[in-house]
């Protein structure tokens, strides 16, 4: 099924897609980090915004779409963005794309893609490579140990009454 874009929407989408590479032009020539920037909007409105900022925080999950939700998230004061739209001037990664699932977002656009983001040596091609292996194939070598205390855990959370499920 083919969905049409009006003329008025595909400005719009075009205006916040720049958003976002400004977004990123920003934190790239501040040296924040590498040229990622992301813009989420909800009911016609910016929400939050974001760039990579890995190396001023020297934190590996400060990417963009990351800054970007937690800034939308405090905006509105809540961890669900039902209903809302992110903008990102490349493809998120894995790691972004997840948090964007968890965030409730269910609307993505992008620019440029993770072949793209190779050719400028970002990893994001292969970190999605890398998650379609099964686990016994993966880089990381991931070991099962038991504990006998998660059941206990388990229990208790699920006995919690008013929990927020998130």
């Amino acid at each position: 099924m083919t969905t049409f874009i009006s003329m008025q929407e595909k400005m719009d989408h075009l205006s916040l897609m720049k958003m976002a590479v400004d977004e990123a032009f920003m934190g790239m020539r501040s040296g924040d980090g590498g040229p990622f920037g992301a813009i989420i909007t909800r009911d016609g409105k910016i929400i939050g915004k974001g760039h990579n900022t890995v190396l001023l925080s020297c934190d590996p999950t400060a990417h963009a779409e990351v800054n970007a939700i937690r800034d939308a998230c405090r905006q509105v004061k809540n961890p669900h963005l039902s209903g809302a739209v992110i903008y990102s001037n490349f493809e998120p990664c894995p790691m972004c794309l997840a948090a964007i699932y968890w965030a409730d977002i269910r609307t993505l656009y992008y620019s440029k893609g993770r072949s793209d983001a190779e050719k400028i040596g970002f990893m994001d091609k292969h970190l999605y490579h890398e998650l379609a292996l099964k686990e016994d194939q993966r880089e990381i070598k991931t070991q099962h140990v038991s504990v006998p205390e998660m059941e206990q855990l388990m229990e208790e959370w699920m006995s919690l009454e008013g929990k927020n499920l998130y």
